[in-house]
């Protein structure tokens, strides 16, 4: 029989940390995004799909960025679902991560299982780590639940016996979902059945990919001759499969910078992906045609990747390469979900094992279309594409809406607040009203009552909620400070800007604490190309807090820290070099320690014309723990205080040529 139970897996670790406590106002910043030249290239279905509401803001959520590089062993709970055959561990806590696939009779771990818990600046709204299998949904990128906590539970599974669910709201798109695990008995693969639903009155953009973090010493097969290549140069074009410019592309190591591989497999073929060792044995994933996309990411063997590579794990630990399954041909694209609609899935994971014909054909080092026919017709003796197909009905019709049983882990109180305020049901995934907390008690006052609370006590405003009927009840509740500042927070998200400042500086005028009007102010007047002006704003922010703060509690330390980072930069950007060393001076010791404001000193030596003072920086070296995927701030400092010097091994983070 199948077992699910509850384990506590210790690692060696960075705690997350605290969120940010500044709302988010700024535009997306992501590295998948294409030139217009590229976008004008592409086949029609494509272009729109690339061009359907792509995301601008990671708003409602918060940037999770207060983690740092020191690690100390972490206590994380885990649930397990057992086999005879696979032992799955499953962290609820860290966005429902399948941290190991581990087949008993051959003593093999299947995926790519990371020794530490490192969290990077990956995600849409920052912490994020490597390893596993991960869910993302919501737009490009890694989601913005890669380090928060789902909801989890037993629920009956199809064959009779128990599976894991997890589900949430996400909150980028407004859209309900669920991930139900289970393992038939005597079963090789683990089912994963995955629902997306759209409760609204209005089409929804939909992201969904898997992602699957593999030993990068495998070769990647899938059935596909062709690839859309992006290569972070902001193009994207097709390139031939397995060989592109006379090196075999399906080894991760066999390139240089870092490059997305999106696999064109043909309508009709079976969909699935595998990555296998030169024995033959490895991974493999298929899945329903619904998932239609297949992706290979890799780091490559160049230094940047390398680098990153070690960033992300510990020294002596092997690189990890990811296969991937998604509902589009590329991460570039959403899928329109209608109103009232859903998308289902199935997929399944398990071993793949070399044939036991002396001379197969489907080695890994054989001819591609040899190699893809064998390892396809290997999968289709351990788990005929009928079979999956037939397990997702049976998942679809008789157990996705079944009720969960006893909870397992408790995720965030947001779905629960939006099915108050819809009246809805969402069988299968219920948002208990017991979920609510303290972030979403102001936002069930305005609900209730119309009028939006001020806060009770002396800190940074709770965060935002900006969907159109959140806003459309701040727009008709009291103007008072608070729900001004939250009106105006939500009116820029949709892009009324002008609206937007003037709720803030109808706030500004009675507002108790300045400090958080007066930084959103300074965040329009810089996307408004006045630089002066934010400064100005953003000076007077800084010294509101200053004054505001009442001691030197986490809070308190935190926000200064968020804020006056922003600070020195918008005076560095417009030359008031004193004024940023005046902000630096106010920071607190622990914060001024930290290596994302070690660069930050850094920059500020160097605008002070202290290139010695720089350069000793780095020197002594630092460690930029939210440092950007893409992000070159560090080389372009390096050009500045050592020009002509190669940059430094532990500084090179490079992720294209000339970069």
């Amino acid at each position: 029989m199948t077992e699910i139970r509850r384990e506590v897996l210790r690692l060696p670790g960075a705690p997350v940390g605290p969120v940010n406590p500044l709302p988010p106002l700024r535009p997306l910043d992501e590295v998948h995004e294409l030139d217009e030249r590229t976008r004008a290239g592409l086949p029609l279905d494509m272009a729109r799909q690339v061009g359907y509401r792509p995301l601008r803001s990671v708003l409602p959520e918060r940037i999770r960025d207060g983690y740092g590089r020191e690690r100390t062993p972490l206590d994380l709970d885990a649930i397990v679902i057992e086999n005879e055959r696979l032992r799955v561990t499953v962290l609820p806590g860290l966005g429902g991560r399948v941290a190991s696939l581990f087949h008993k009779p051959s003593e093999r771990e299947l995926l790519y299982r990371n020794p530490v818990i490192q969290p990077a600046n990956f995600a849409l709204n920052g912490a994020w780590f490597s390893g596993g299998i991960e869910w993302n949904i919501g737009a490009t990128g890694h989601t913005t639940l890669s380090c928060a906590p789902l909801h989890a539970a037993r629920v009956p599974a199809p064959d009779g016996g128990e599976m894991l669910r997890l589900w949430e709201w996400e909150r980028l798109r407004d859209l309900p979902f669920q991930v139900d695990l289970w393992l038939p008995a005597d079963s090789d693969f683990l089912y994963v059945g995955v629902r997306v639903r759209n409760p609204h009155e209005k089409p929804a953009p939909v992201y969904w990919w898997s992602n699957i973090a593999v030993p990068e010493e495998r070769r990647v097969v899938v059935p596909a001759d062709e690839a859309w290549h992006f290569g972070y140069e902001r193009t994207l074009r097709t390139v031939p499969v397995p060989d592109h410019d006379g090196t075999d592309r399906t080894r991760p190591l066999n390139s240089t910078y870092p490059a997305d591989y999106f696999y064109e497999v043909p309508d009709g073929r079976r969909r699935w992906i595998a990555a296998l060792d030169d024995t033959g044995h490895g991974l493999v994933q298929t899945s329903t045609d619904l998932l239609r996309g297949r992706k290979l990411f890799v780091w490559g063997g160049g230094p940047g990747g390398r680098r990153w590579q070690e960033w992300l794990t510990e020294p002596g630990t092997g690189g990890y390469a990811e296969i991937q399954a998604g509902l589009a041909r590329t991460q570039l694209e959403h899928v329109r979900l209608e109103p009232e609609g859903e998308f289902s899935w199935l997929e399944a994971y398990g071993p793949l094992s070399p044939s036991h014909e002396p001379a197969a054909s489907g080695h890994p080092a054989g001819d591609w279309g040899a190699v893809t026919d064998e390892v396809e017709r290997r999968l289709a003796e351990a788990l005929p594409r009928a079979d999956v197909d037939a397990a997702h009905e049976a998942w679809r019709t008789t157990c996705a809406d079944a009720e969960p049983g006893e909870r397992l882990a408790v995720g965030s109180g947001w779905g629960a607040l939006e099915l108050l305020r819809t009246g809805g049901k969402l069988p299968g995934t219920p948002f208990d009203e017991s979920t609510l907390g303290e972030a979403q008690a102001p936002w069930r006052e305005l609900l209730d009552s119309g009028d939006f609370p001020e806060q009770r006590r002396v800190g940074p405003p709770g965060p935002t909620l900006v969907a159109p009927a959140w806003r459309d009840m701040l727009e008709t509740a009291p103007a008072r400070p608070l729900s001004e500042y939250h009106l105006g927070v939500a009116q820029w998200h949709a892009g009324d800007r002008a609206q937007a400042v003037r709720s803030w500086e109808r706030a500004l005028e009675l507002a108790p604490s300045e400090w958080p009007l007066l930084r959103c102010l300074a965040v329009a007047d810089e996307e408004g190309g006045h630089p002066e002006r934010a400064a100005d704003r953003y000076a007077a922010a800084f010294d509101d807090l200053c004054a505001e703060r009442r001691h030197d509690g986490e809070m308190w330390v935190v926000v200064t820290a968020s804020l006056g980072r922003e600070v020195i930069a918008a005076l560095l950007a417009v030359g008031r070099v004193e004024e940023a060393r005046s902000v630096w001076a106010r920071l607190h010791e622990s914060t001024r320690t930290q290596g994302r404001f070690r660069l930050l000193e850094a920059q500020l030596l160097a605008a002070e014309g202290d290139m010695e003072g720089a350069r000793a920086a780095f020197d002594a070296g630092f460690e930029v723990a939210d440092l950007r995927e893409g992000a070159e701030a560090i080389g372009d400092l390096w050009e500045q205080v050592a020009p002509g010097e190669p940059l430094p091994a532990r500084h090179d983070f490079r992720m294209r040529p000339g970069s």
